[in-house]
């Protein structure tokens, strides 16, 4: 941010706009760029927020739901990461299961079964393939039980593919 626009809660709160109209932004971020534009007052920065949510600027709702959807699509990410990853931006628990019951579950299924598929051919002379198909899934925030489905199917596919 400019070195002018610093201690000016107008400015900050312009500024601030600004940013809000070009992407979605979460009510925790805002709140950190604005406490830092206004060096730690937070009590100005927790009014110029109030603000912004009461324009329409900022919807947790809104932020959580392109989240959610842009990394499940684009990334891969399975519900659990995208859970953990909202909460840590503070967004509620309501918001967060709202957000996730937009995504389309036949399209994430089909996207972690590509996954670990791709992923799978570069293990399979691996001993210790289940493992690794396991983690991986897991580590790309999908449930146990959809990685563990998808792992025993796709090695049974080898295994019938082998007789």
């Amino acid at each position: 941010m400019a070195k002018d626009s610093v201690k000016d809660p107008l400015k900050v709160a312009d500024r601030m706009r600004t940013l809000c109209s070009r992407r979605e932004y979460c009510r925790a971020d805002i709140f950190k760029k604005v406490s830092a534009a206004l060096d730690g007052d937070t009590k100005k920065a927790a009014e110029i927020v109030e603000l912004l949510v009461k324009e329409k600027y900022i919807d947790d709702l809104r932020y959580a739901s392109a989240f959610a959807r842009d990394k499940s699509s684009i990334a891969g990410w399975g519900d659990v990461k995208i859970r953990y990853m909202l909460a840590a931006k503070g967004v509620s628990k309501d918001v967060v299961s709202e957000a996730l019951s937009e995504i389309d579950r036949g399209k994430a299924s089909g996207r972690l079964d590509k996954l670990m598929e791709t992923k799978a051919r570069s293990l399979k002379d691996d001993p210790q393939v289940r493992l690794k198909l396991l983690r991986f899934g897991m580590g790309r925030g999908y449930a146990y039980e959809e990685v563990a489905e998808v792992t025993e199917r796709i090695i049974e596919g080898w295994k019938n593919s082998e007789d």
